[in-house]
């Protein structure tokens, strides 16, 4: 039976006017919750979603001016690149995989070991890592304030002249327009029986039972937000920590965030080292248990699948692709 495909809608962000004030709304696809938190500090405009836009294909904001925020969040792979791990600048590897920005508006904790609590935060951190855009923030100020047009967009949307801090915000701004959802199994979940074909229906039953996905995958985001330990980087060399980098707590040595499997089908290579190239590895992982060490999350232990129920899970979680909703490039 035919499996239903992601179909990549490139959209402007669609926006309209609030009836209860002057701020825009981003519409919000089916299956993600209709409220968008945002900071009071930091409220939506159209202009400011613009100016977020533009920043986050720029490659000035990387020292050699040769990666841009998009280079590592491509569109066409649900914001991910399709590589183990992220690279920078000049070729330089990252430690871990690059996480897909989709519906990262409602996010609790940012990057894998959850150290920044905010959207805000999260553009900085990435703009002066070294293995990243190395780009010091006096530098990122200056290139801005030499461009007329930002100069511009900064005085109208903030008052003042380009600063690091204002830029993060308009990237955040962006990033919150950043929605995918209205999967077939959105659609399934609100009434339509014929959304999803016989398989991935078993396939559900499966996710929802004998796989044990729940537990960790739950939610409109398909995650809990929470860190866990899946023995996915434990025996390697040199061992990732993961949270307890952050917490400095040994319950938490190996623990990463739980990653959403929204558009899932398409973010390949998976896990926080990009270890595991194929959802079939992905299944045949959590099929045997998983790697064992001090920590390991409870819920983690041997499914014991059998081929035929393999097959229908991976049927289900390409069911979990949706709609694309981001602005394209100018």
């Amino acid at each position: 039976m035919r499996i239903l495909l992601l179909q990549i809608v490139w959209l402007a962000v669609a926006v309209e006017l609030a009836c209860f004030g002057g701020d825009p709304v981003t519409k919000v696809p089916l299956g993600l919750d209709e409220f968008i938190p945002v900071p009071e500090d930091n409220p939506q405009t159209g202009e400011k979603i613009e100016l977020g836009r533009r920043l986050f294909f720029d490659k000035q904001l990387s020292r050699d001016g040769t990666i841009a925020c998009a280079t590592c969040h491509l569109p066409e792979r649900a914001l991910t690149d399709a590589k183990p791990v992220a690279v920078g600048i000049e070729g330089r590897p990252g430690r871990r995989n690059a996480p897909s920005l989709f519906n990262r508006a409602y996010g609790k904790a940012f990057f894998w070991d959850g150290r920044v609590k905010s959207l805000e935060e999260q553009p900085l951190t990435a703009i002066t890592n070294r293995n990243e855009m190395d780009l010091t923030l006096p530098e990122f100020e200056f290139r801005l304030d030499r461009n007329r047009d930002y100069s511009m967009a900064f005085g109208s949307v903030f008052g003042e002249r380009p600063h690091a801090r204002n830029a993060a915000k308009a990237l955040a701004t962006f990033v919150r327009t950043l929605l995918s959802g209205n999967s077939p199994f959105d659609r399934f979940e609100h009434g339509d029986q014929n959304a999803l074909s016989d398989a991935a229906k078993r396939g559900l039953q499966i996710f929802r039972g004998k796989g044990n996905c729940i537990p960790c995958h739950s939610g409109p985001l398909l995650s809990d937000e929470e860190f866990h330990n899946t023995g996915v980087s434990w025996g390697k060399e040199p061992l990732d920590l993961g949270r307890f980098e952050v917490t400095k707590r040994e319950q938490d040595r190996g623990k990463f965030k739980t990653a959403t499997l929204r558009n899932i089908a398409l973010t390949a290579p998976y896990m926080h080292d990009g270890s595991l190239a194929t959802l079939d590895d992905v299944i045949e992982f959590y099929s045997k248990g998983a790697l064992p060490n001090p920590s390991l999350d409870r819920e983690v232990r041997p499914l014991n699948l059998h081929p035929e129920e393999k097959v229908d899970l991976i049927t289900f979680l390409k069911c979990l692709s949706g709609e694309l909703q981001i602005e394209p490039q100018l």
